[in-house]
């Protein structure tokens, strides 16, 4: 089975090539710059039709939340049109679609976990964007399965994890946010459930074609938690780390405003693949492992 998997450097585009490695029989092909350009139209269609793959994975984001929101029409170029033109060119050669979006297309409201049910409200340019995604995809390709997650964190590129830690080895105290509240999620274990979705695909499982599912680690956290157990991780594994004051969103004024709960309820996707995503302390535990060269 041969999947194309749009980008080649993102941190979730690494992580399915890597965990790919475990799945024989599955091939993946990455595309990204400076061959496929998605602010072009027409590029990432070309790149699709040569291919002929078995399966598209839309990995590849404008993910600058902040930055969207003085570029919301190139966000929504990248993160909207062209992923509506990379469903329909799936849906040319002939394969289903699986297009990651995230937990910002809602708004934060409510104390209980999120189904695919839940109305969509987002609140800055990014989660915008994204959700233009999810709806071109759904009107260019019907063979579409559509998986949010959120708080994306793993030993590659830049993410939470990574940027904690850098700022660890230069000041001995942090600051993190404590009123928003999430699923940390290993992109990792978010690429284990992918490819456990197209292999389902693959033997034409009707119960993922044209659904929307969650799939976000297990458990639920603040940026204050998270932060709290990656300098716990980091003191066992011998990396620099930092105490951490937890602060409110008001002291941290951002660009884009956040949602202050996206917590995901998973449940739909497990019912419908029997993968389950790991406890998200355990995924970070190797995470910082990796980071620290242990593992």
């Amino acid at each position: 089975m041969r999947l194309l998997v749009t980008g080649r450097k993102g941190q979730l585009v690494r992580s399915l090539v890597e965990q790919a490695a475990g799945h024989p029989d599955i091939q993946i092909v990455t595309t990204g710059r400076p061959k496929v350009d998605m602010t072009e139209p027409g590029s990432l269609r070309t790149a699709i039709l040569a291919q002929s793959p078995d399966l598209v994975v839309n990995a590849a984001a404008y993910t600058l939340v902040d930055q969207a929101e003085d570029e919301p029409e190139l966000a929504r170029r990248i993160n909207g049109a062209a992923a509506g033109e990379a469903a329909q060119a799936a849906r040319e050669v002939g394969a289903p679609i699986i297009q990651i979006s995230t937990d910002y297309v809602f708004d934060g409201t409510g104390e209980k976990p999120i189904d695919e049910d839940r109305p969509t409200a987002p609140l800055n340019s990014y989660g915008a964007s994204k959700l233009a995604g999810e709806e071109a995809v759904r009107a260019a390709n019907p063979a579409h399965v559509i998986l949010r997650t959120a708080w994306v964190i793993s030993p590659f590129g830049r993410n939470f994890v990574t940027s904690m830690l850098a700022a660890a080895r230069s000041r001995p105290d942090l600051s993190a946010v404590a009123d928003q509240r999430g699923n940390p999620t290993s992109s990792l274990d978010l690429a284990s459930g992918i490819l456990r979705a197209a292999e389902l695909l693959g033997q034409g499982c009707a119960d993922l074609t044209g659904r929307t599912f969650h799939l976000a680690g297990t458990g639920q956290a603040t940026w204050f938690d998270l932060a709290t157990a990656i300098m716990a991780e980091a003191a066992a594994s011998g990396l620099p780390h930092a105490a951490v004051r937890p602060i409110l969103s008001s002291e941290w004024p951002t660009r884009a405003l956040r949602p202050s709960y996206s917590v995901l309820d998973c449940g739909r996707f497990e019912a419908a693949t029997g993968f389950a995503m790991p406890d998200w302390r355990g995924s970070l535990h190797t995470i910082v492992r990796r980071l620290a060269g242990a593992e």
